[in-house]
């Protein structure tokens, strides 16, 4: 169980090790983003919180906890929208989530909730370059966590971090198999890589949060790339006028 202060590359490595895997130039390790979150100490008491006169508000038209509320206040830009089931924000980091991504799940303590890191891309270029130094491989890090899709029901994983390669695998002006010219063909790989993650990781008892994929060929190693590169503006967003 990671706690506040943990040395996650270590642990990870140490995780390597015992189940005797070899570290390869490519390969990508998905990390789950609670125990970046744990070990870097992003973990609140609800009865540590101070509550402002805004989440009173949002709280009594949400039926939602005041000290919660003013969690995700803290947490975000802007709410874009209340109901009685969710706060749907865009948090301080860019990303549209609910609940500015706060979270009960797999944390002990009937109180307690944690927040996500406060610079997953930063979380991930650290563990980078701790596991490149021990191992001297060229390797690639994701940080995901889970959310919920528009008009789909159901949850997958989602790189909110990411750290030396690029997050898409760009189609565009190839051919196809009968010679068409592939116009928007831009595939999210890093979003494609957390969500197989996922499916090792699981999101109940399984406590497998760190995920190594191997022999993805269509990695490109980049040291430049950021998660906000997946991101979009409001101008370029197609369903906000939608329903």
């Amino acid at each position: 169980m990671v706690k506040a202060g943990d040395d996650l590359a270590s642990i990870i490595l140490n995780a390597v090790e015992v189940s005797d895997v070899e570290v390869e130039d490519g390969d990508v390790f998905v990390v789950a983003q609670k125990i970046v979150s744990k070990a870097e100490g992003r973990l609140v008491e609800l009865e540590d919180v101070q509550v402002s006169s805004e989440a009173m508000k949002i709280a009594e038209a949400s039926g939602r906890d005041q000290r919660l509320v003013e969690l995700v206040l803290r947490e975000s830009k802007r709410i874009l929208h209340v109901s009685q089931q969710t706060l749907i924000v865009e948090d301080k980091r860019g990303l549209v989530n609910i609940n500015a991504g706060i979270d009960k799940s797999n944390v002990e303590g009937r109180n307690r909730y944690v927040l996500l890191p406060a610079d997953p891309d930063r979380s991930a270029r650290e563990l980078r370059s701790r596991i490149m130094r021990s191992t001297g491989q060229n390797i690639a890090v994701i940080i995901s966590d889970t959310y919920s899709r528009p008009f789909r029901r159901g949850q997958v994983n989602f790189a909110i971090g990411l750290a030396g390669f690029a997050p898409f695998f760009d189609y565009r002006g190839q051919e196809d198999l009968f010679g068409y010219v592939m116009q928007v063909k831009f595939t999210a790989v890093a979003d494609e890589l957390a969500c197989a993650a996922e499916l090792v990781m699981g999101q109940g008892k399984e406590a497998t949060p760190v995920v190594l994929v191997k022999g993805f060929s269509r990695l490109v190693l980049d040291d430049g790339s950021s998660s906000k590169d997946l991101l979009i503006d409001r101008n370029e967003d197609l369903f906000q006028d939608v329903r």
